[in-house]
Parts: structure tokens; C-alpha cells; sequence
């Protein structure tokens, strides 16, 4: 077959002129790309990413740009999965590229095969990205964050079963608590998709019956070995576990995505058994100094009923009969008593009283009188006291009344006797 003869122009006048190859559009870009595979291939490019979309094909389509020009670029599904951090306008980064022409529109662009942040790396860029965006969903908060059980019934671990993590919780738990029943959901924690069995390790763990508290360890390693435990998957999937997770991986010094969402941190897989489980020892311990302080209270409460039982017995038989009658007889005793001690009392009154009115008495009586060398008349026919000579006549009897005698006589005469 004779190949098509390109088309030719015609010189003025009619005359045949040079002959000239004459390129259609479709034919000159493929031949510009070419050029391009050939001269230029892929290459390192600078810029900062803009006007960055992202269609529903998975697609990114966006404009790479500096201070003298820019050029657009395009990063397809399969390569974008790859990058772990996310694009966004005003990203510097390093792109690695085929340069070449976009036959629809004969725009210059870049078919970008890898990404990279400018100044920094990939995956401290993801680290970054990532922190900002749950931090700004709460997921960091103190105020969601749950204590951990003091005493838990039963432990879940998810972390390698060939790991050194393992072995190191094991040993702990051995020393610290060997009551405490350990469930161990046996996960990756290393390499592309790592993350996903974690969080179906943590979901399958969670939901057994009697776990209280979660522990996600993992031995040290660089940034790319720990980077599952800096995913997305990881972090979402331990704010939604139903009890505590407690995370420790790595070193003291790693720190990860996990750390920052569980609930509490430990610096190493075996500073996560010791915070998870509790002391036997201390708690022996306390068991011991609780023991005592029981045993006290019970003895100075049993001290305080024995006391109240006394009162309320002497209380009782206070209200009894008998002892109502025995109070009652002491009453009446005492009362006795007081009524003889009264009555001699009344009556050494009444005998003193009585002295001195016998004494009175005594001193006005007539005997008194008498005894001083008076004597008292009385007529012998009627006993009616003489206290005048007109009250006799001569010859009458009279009775007198001495001190200590009587007399009786005759009246023989009467004599008046002046002032």
C-alpha cells in the first residue's frame, strides 16, 4: 500500500512551488509529545499547588505555579491513593512527572507520578494534616476522654501476637496482677493495610462480654513502621470503641495519632500494662490497712451498742415494777427519815419554846410570889380571894396560902391601913 502523500501547497502562478509538509493538529501533537518523551521524560518539578479539584472520578486536577509561570497537572486515581497526605491550595511541593501536551486543548501539562511536601516529609505533612482535622472535631478533647476501671474484670490487648509488645504485658501482668484475665485480639501493626485489621481488632475485642478497658501496644520502630497507628482508620476507630483504650506504642519518645485520641497514653507497652492493671501488692496492702480500720470500727461501734444496750437495760429495770417500788420504798425511807429528823427538830423547838414559857411562866406565877414571903387569903365559905379587910368579918374563917404551906385562921379584928 502506497502511503498518503501529505498535502501539498501550490505555489502562485500555478507553477508547482517547494514542496512542504503540511501537519494536522492530531499529527503535530503527537509528534510535540514525543519530542517531549524523548528530549524531556519525566522530570522533578517545584511549586505550589492552586485551583486543586477533585472530581467524583478520584481524579485531582490542579495548576502548579511560581513567581515566572505555571502549568497544569493532573494526578490520576492509582497514583493518588499512594500519597498519604492530603493536597490542598497553597501546598509547596515536589512533583515527579511526564511533561506532556493535552491533545483536546493543546494545553502543556504534567501527568504527575509522585508527590512530595516541599521542605518536609510525606508522612509528617499526613501527621499534621490529620491532627488539625480530628482536633477540630473534638476528637482530642479531655472532656470525652473516660477514666480507667480501677479493678477491671477482664483486659482486651491488640497488638502482634509474635511481638515483643506481647510478651512484655504478659510479664507485667504476671508480676502485677496474674488474677486479671487477658483477651488477646492478634493484629498486623505494620505495613499497607495494617490499619484496618487494628480497628477490626479493636471492634471484635470491645464487644466481648466482661473486657473494661482496651490496650493497643506496639514494640518502637521509625515513622513508616508506626504510621498505621497514624492513620485516619485507627483514630476513628478507637473513638468509637464502647470502654477505655488505652494506647501504647513504641518508644517514650514516638508519639502518634492513637495516642492522642485514646483515652490515656503510655510512653511503652509495658508503662500500659502497669497503668491498666492493678497492684497486688498495694492492694494486699490496702486490703490489710482496710482489714484493721474495719476491725477498729467494728470494735468502737460494738464499744458504743454495748454502751447503749447498758443504758437502755438500766433505763429498763429503772421503769420496772420493782425497781419503781424499790425507788419508791427509798423514797419513802428517806422521807421517814426527814419527817423523825423534823419531828426531833420540832420538838427540841417545842421543848425550848416551852422552857421559855415555863420560865416566864414561873416568874409570874403566884407560887413565885409567894415564895418571896407573900400569901394569899381566900374566905373559907366560898374560896373567893380577899384582897380587902371590908371583904371579911370579925370572927370569919379564912383559908392562907403560903410558899409551902397552908394556915387556916379566924378573923379577930380588921385593920385599915393608910397610903
Amino acid at each position: 500500500m502506497t502511503p498518503a502523500r501529505p498535502a501539498s501547497d501550490v505555489g502562485s502562478g500555478g507553477s508547482a512551488g517547494p514542496r512542504r509538509r503540511v501537519l494536522s493538529v492530531g499529527e503535530l501533537m503527537s509528534g510535540l509529545n514525543g519530542l517531549l518523551e524523548d528530549s524531556v521524560g519525566r522530570v522533578w518539578v517545584s511549586g505550589e499547588i492552586s485551583g486543586l479539584k477533585r472530581p467524583s472520578s478520584g481524579h485531582l486536577y490542579f495548576t502548579l505555579k511560581d513567581d515566572v509561570g505555571q502549568i497544569r497537572a493532573a494526578l490520576f486515581r492509582s497514583a493518588a491513593g499512594r500519597i498519604p497526605f492530603t493536597l490542598e491550595d497553597g501546598l509547596e511541593v515536589v512533583l515527579y512527572a511526564d511533561v506532556q501536551i493535552y491533545e483536546a486543548r493543546g494545553d502543556l501539562q504534567l501527568i504527575v507520578r509522585q508527590v512530595e511536601p516541599r521542605g518536609r516529609g510525606a508522612l509528617q505533612l499526613a501527621f499534621e494534616q490529620l491532627k488539625q482535622r480530628l482536633a477540630a472535631e473534638g476528637l482530642f478533647e479531655t472532656a470525652r476522654k473516660r477514666a480507667l476501671p480501677a479493678h477491671p474484670r477482664r483486659i482486651g490487648v491488640v497488638t502482634s501476637i509474635t511481638g515483643a509488645a506481647l510478651r512484655d504485658v504478659i510479664q507485667v501482668s504476671g508480676r502485677r496482677s496474674p488474677a486479671t484475665p487477658i483477651l488477646i485480639a492478634p493484629t498486623r501493626v505494620q505495613g499497607d493495610g495494617a490499619e484496618h485489621e487494628i480497628a477490626a481488632a479493636l471492634r471484635a475485642v470491645a464487644s466481648q462480654p466482661d473486657v473494661d478497658v482496651v490496650l493497643l501496644v506496639r514494640g518502637g520502630g521509625s515513622l513508616e513502621d508506626l504510621w498505621c497507628f497514624n492513620t485516619e482508620v485507627v483514630a476513628r476507630a478507637i473513638a468509637a470503641c464502647p470502654v477505655p483504650v488505652l494506647a501504647g506504642v513504641g518508644h517514650e519518645t514516638d508519639f502518634t495519632i492513637a495516642d492522642l485520641v485514646a483515652d490515656e497514653r503510655a510512653p511503652t507497652p509495658s508503662a500500659a500494662a502497669l497503668q491498666a492493671l492493678p497492684d497486688r501488692m498495694s492492694l494486699s496492702r490496702n486490703l490489710e490497712r482496710d482489714w484493721r480500720r474495719l476491725g477498729n470500727a467494728l470494735q468502737r461501734q460494738l464499744q458504743r451498742l454495748r454502751h447503749a444496750l447498758n443504758r437502755e437495760r438500766e433505763a429498763l429495770r429503772m421503769l420496772s415494777p420493782a425497781a419503781r417500788l424499790a425507788s419508791q420504798r427509798r423514797r419513802m425511807v428517806s422521807a421517814h427519815r426527814a419527817l423523825r429528823a423534823a419531828m426531833r427538830l420540832q420538838r427540841e423547838r417545842h421543848r425550848a419554846r416551852l422552857a421559855r414559857l415555863a420560865a416566864q411562866l414561873d416568874g409570874l406565877s403566884p407560887l413565885a410570889v409567894l415564895g418571896r414571903g407573900y400569901a394569899l387569903v381566900r374566905r373559907e365559905r366560898d374560896g373567893v380571894i380577899v384582897r380587902g379587910a371590908d371583904q371579911v368579918v370579925v370572927g370569919e374563917s379564912i383559908h392562907v396560902r403560903l410558899a409551902l404551906a397552908g394556915l387556916r385562921a379566924r378573923v379577930t379584928d380588921r385593920e385599915a391601913l393608910g397610903d
